[in-house]
């Protein structure tokens, strides 16, 4: 049996609890790691790791992780900012923001997929991400270039 596979099934079954609880926790607010990892399209590590870094704070049952409806939001929220090139320290700031509503009377923000950010902050990332994208440009580029020299 495969590692995730075991954590999978030791998550599932470690409480003795059947598959039709699992879906009665989520009906009720609670979701297991392995149904965040299916939704998101996560690993069980992945969501370990945010857990350590204290972005997610599951309940625990056991040894077994108990993931509430805000965990889930707060993962959905996480992982639009990874998407978006924010790095985890900056996307815990803005989820500190965001529940601490410090942002009230500061730069006007937006919501870019439920992350509220200030003009600043997308004028920054659009840079950072713009310079990214001339790097892989030429990067691709450059491969093309070898790639067409050794070719027939």
């Amino acid at each position: 049996m495969s590692r995730q596979s075991s954590a999978l099934a030791a998550v599932s079954n470690f409480d003795g609890r059947a598959a039709s609880q699992t879906l009665d926790d989520a009906e009720a607010g609670g979701f297991t790691i392995s149904d965040l990892a299916r939704e998101f399209g996560v690993t069980l590590r992945t969501l370990r790791f945010y857990e350590s870094r204290g972005l997610l704070a599951p309940a625990r049952s056991g040894m077994t992780r108990i993931y509430s409806g805000r965990d889930r939001a707060r993962l959905a929220l996480i992982l639009k900012g990874k998407q978006l090139g924010f790095t985890l320290v900056e996307i815990r700031a803005m989820l500190a923001n965001e529940e601490g509503k410090e942002a009230k009377g500061k730069e006007p923000s937006a919501s870019v997929g439920g992350l509220q950010l200030s003009r600043g902050q997308i004028a920054e990332q659009l840079e950072l991400l713009r310079s990214q994208r001339t790097e892989i440009e030429a990067a691709i580029a450059e491969l093309e270039g070898t790639l067409a020299r050794l070719s027939p």
